[in-house]
Parts: C-alpha cells; structure tokens; sequence
C-alpha cells in the first residue's frame, strides 16, 4: 500500500520502520535522561550529605567554644564571689567538654588538616582546663586568696585567645571545604539541567515529527476504502449482537411478567383484602372505645386510646399506601407485557420532591429499623418518566432499608449533581456491603448476592437496570462486605428516546 505525504511516496513499510525508529529514539533519548538524571541526584545527595557534616562541625566547634565560656565565665564567678551556682555552672560545663572533645574528634576523623588542629586545640583546653580545676579546687579548699594569685599568674585571657585562634583556623578549614562541596553541588545541578534540557529538545523534535507523518498517514488511510469496508464489517456485527441482546431481553420480559401474574398478584389481593377488614375492625373498635369512654371511663388508658384512634389508623394508611403502590406497579409491569412497552411520558421533576415522596412511604419502616434518611445538598432537576425514576430509587432504597445489618444506626444518603447534560444521582448507605465479585450479578433477573436471609425473588435490581437503560442511563454499584453500598445512576438530564425493551 502506497500513500502520499506532500509529495512525498510512502509505503506502508517504510512508515512502520519510521514510526518504530521514532518511537525506539524517543525511549533512549528518556533512558539516557533517566539515568544522567538518577546519576546526578545521587551526586547532588552526595554533596549536600558533605555540605551537611560541614555544617555539623562548625555547630561542633561552636558548641566547644561556648563551653569554654561557660566554663571560664563559673570559674571566674566562683573566684569573686564563691556563690554556688558559678561552681554549678563551672561543674556543668566541665563534664560537658569531653563528650565536646570526643564529638569533634569523630565528625573530623576523615580530614588530616583538621584532625592536626583538634590535636593542638585539645592541648590547649586541656593546660586550661588544669589550671581552672586547680583554682576552683583551691577556693573550695578555703585558699581564695591562693587561688586568685594562681588566677593572675596563669593569665587566662591569654590562653583563651590561642584557643579562639584555633577554633578560627579549624571554622576557616571547614569554611574552605563547604565552598568546594557546593561548587561541586552547583556544578551537578547545571549537569543535571543540561541533561534535561537536551533531552527535551529532541523528544519534541521527534514528537512533532512523528505526530505530523501519522497525522497524515492516519488521514490518508481513514479515506481508504479498505478501512470503510472494515467500518461497515465491525457495524454490521454490533446490530448482529444487539439484535441477540434484545431478543433475550424479550424473552426475560415474558418470565418476569409470568412471576407477576402469578406468584404477586394472589398475596397482594389477600393483603388488600384483609386492610380493608382491618379497616373496618378498627372503626368498630373506635365506635367501641367511644362507648367504653362514655360508660366506664376507668377502664380506658391512654396507651390503648392512642393504638385505637391513631396508631392503628396510621398502620393501615401505612399498608393501603404500600399495597396500592405495588398494585400500580403490577398494572403497569403487566400492561407492559400484553403491549410490548409502556409508552414513557417524560415531565419535568423536581428530584427533591420525588426523593422526599419516597422517603414518606418509606417511612415506618425506617423509623421501625432505627435508619437516617437524608438528602445531602440540592438535587438537579430533570426531564424523565415519573413512574420509572420513582421506581429506580425506590428499589435501591428499598434494598437499602432490607438489607441493614441489625444493631447499627442504619443511614441512608441520596445525593446528586449535574456533569454536562447528564444527572448522577447516588444512593449511599452502611449496610452489609456486597461482594465485589457480585457487582455485575445482582443486576441480572432472579439472581441475588450473599446470605438469602431476607424475602425477594431477584427481580428489583434487574427491573430498575431495565429501566434506567430505557431512559437512555445507566447504573452501577461500588461496595464491600461490610462497608455499606453506593448506587450510582446516571440519566440524561432531557430525556431524548427510548433505548431499547424494558429488560
């Protein structure tokens, strides 16, 4: 195959090889940098380890010298006034200046110049050392006056001038070595910039050549008619096995709409059957307390009062909601599957308002299972089926609340924001968590994760995927055992078309 870059002929060998010995020069080029790089670091570690041991030798001398003074400044104070802490500080400062000694001795073991100095220095504080030792033991030996003629006649001003002389000349040695050491530092840094610099040059330069011949190699060749018809291969097999998809969809539908039929519709009647005889119970035993009341008010307390006229009220609006709630959901799951699809009648919805709803049906069984509901932040809004979002969160809420491990403060966050024209809402929770491995399963029809020790048939994860793909979103889990679980739904923020079958 031949193609032509501004006149000039290619083949599709001579790109490969081009390609190849850009990329292979790109990768020596970053070696060779890489390993200029990692040498000078470790010579500039090398030489700012010597700048620190520079440093740490004139703290050394420095703390020698103030020793000295110290040591020098108790003796003189005892001298004068025999006060006590003058001998305390001498006494301090004496122990001190041995471990002073043994310091410098070892931090200057490697250099020959200044271990001769340490050598003179050391004789130095050790003739002046004597001669203090022998005043201050004369002064406590009650011979003040013996001890202060020893004082003059040692003249100490004298020694100590030697000694700072030579502490100068040690300080001036390692003053003479740190300006070696950071030249030395200095000089593998700019080896180190250089080596950067260069590299960074021929990596552009061969970047730009490169992006500028595959650039046109790649255009030439989308053009081509080879790569349409290979296009066209690759689209006909994606509609082949999305034609697959949906017929399997469509079978799944067919059993989930049997299991609906049969196996939901019998118990929900019995239930909103024996509601309305609750119902009807309660309002006898209501007429009943109220005649109780009026005959023999002694016999009525507050706590069956309250049970009569407000709590068993309450449970039966509780049940009727929900039995109603799931009787729609049923007509519609049905209606879907003598008619193929429900007809999706997208609204505006104002989110928070949806959540709160769902949180108020919800609501016993929150209370009930000790679990904090809340919506954090503010919710966007969206253009969507009603019916179908509703049940989306309302099955992962649901789940949330059945699935919370008992003995810990259950909590329940729904929250969400916009990323361009798409929603993300997430559905968080504490509860039992699911197994990683299990993330795709629960999503498929009649299967379930971890212990079955609650009631379910495996049908409301599925249902809600089927149905977050038909408002063109999609849905997705993270969780681990025992860390609670976050379902994250992403639906566009308009809705523009279906997306395929329910399941």
């Amino acid at each position: 195959m031949r193609l032509t870059l501004k006149n000039v002929a290619v083949t599709e060998g001579w790109f490969n090889r081009l390609v190849i010995g850009a990329v292979a020069l790109g990768f020596f080029v970053l070696l060779v940098a890489g390993v200029a790089a990692f040498q000078a670091v470790r010579d500039n570690q090398f030489h700012a380890q010597w700048v620190n041991h520079t440093f740490e030798v004139e703290h050394a001398l420095a703390d020698f010298d103030a020793l000295m003074e110290r040591a020098e400044t108790g003796r003189r104070g005892f001298l004068l006034s025999g006060a006590r802490n003058a001998a305390l500080t001498f006494d301090e400062s004496r122990r001190q200046l041995g471990p002073a000694l043994r310091r410098l001795r070892y931090l200057t073991r490697d250099n020959s110049r200044q271990q001769a100095n340490l050598a003179t220095l050391t004789a130095l504080a050790a003739r002046d050392v004597s001669a203090m030792d022998i005043s201050v033991a004369q002064v406590r030996a009650g011979h003040r006056d013996q001890a202060i003629r020893s004082f003059q006649a040692t003249i100490p001003l004298k020694m100590m001038r030697k000694i700072r002389g030579q502490l100068d000349a040690m300080r001036a040695e390692e003053s003479r070595l740190l300006t070696i050491r950071n030249q030395a530092q200095a000089d593998t840094l700019h080896f180190f910039y250089g080596t950067v610099v260069i590299a960074g040059i021929i990596l552009v330069m061969v970047a730009a050549g490169s992006i500028w011949v595959i650039s046109r190699y790649t255009r030439d060749l989308t053009a081509s008619r080879d790569e349409l018809r290979l296009l066209n291969a690759d689209l006909e097999g994606a509609v082949r096995e999305r034609t697959t998809d949906l017929q399997r969809a469509n079978d799944e539908i067919q059993r989930f709409a049997y299991i609906v039929s049969h196996d939901l519709r019998s118990p929900l009647v019995n239930v909103m059957g024996f509601t309305a005889e609750l119902e009807s119970a309660g309002k006898q035993l209501a007429r009943m307390m109220d005649r109780v009341e009026q005959r023999a008010p002694d016999l009525v307390d507050k706590e069956a009062q309250l049970a009569i006229r407000e709590d068993l009220p309450e449970a039966i609006g509780f049940i009727r909601t929900s039995t109603q709630k799931m009787d729609r959901l049923i007509n519609a799951i049905l209606r879907l599957s003598r008619e193929g699809r429900r007809a999706i009648t997208p609204e505006k919805l104002d989110m928070g308002a949806l959540v709160q709803g769902i949180a108020d049906t919800h609501r016993h069984r929150l209370d009930e299972c000790e679990i904090d509901f809340s919506i954090v932040g503010r919710l966007p809004t969206i253009t969507s089926d009603r019916l179908a979002v509703e049940q989306i969160l309302g099955n992962i809420v649901d789940n949330a609340i059945k699935y919370m491990p008992p003995g810990r403060r259950g909590r329940i966050e729904i929250r969400g924001h916009s990323d361009g024209q798409r929603a993300i809402f997430e559905v968080a929770d504490n509860g039992r968590g699911v197994d990683p491995k299990d993330h795709d399963r629960i999503f498929d029809l009649f299967r379930r994760s971890g212990a079955q020790d609650r009631p379910g048939e495996g049908i409301g994860l599925a249902h809600t995927r089927a149905l977050a793909y038909r408002l063109g979103g999609t849905i997705v889990v993270e969780s681990e055992l025992g860390r609670g679980a976050t379902f994250r739904i992403s639906l566009p923020v308009a809705f523009i078309g279906e997306q395929g079958a329910l399941i």
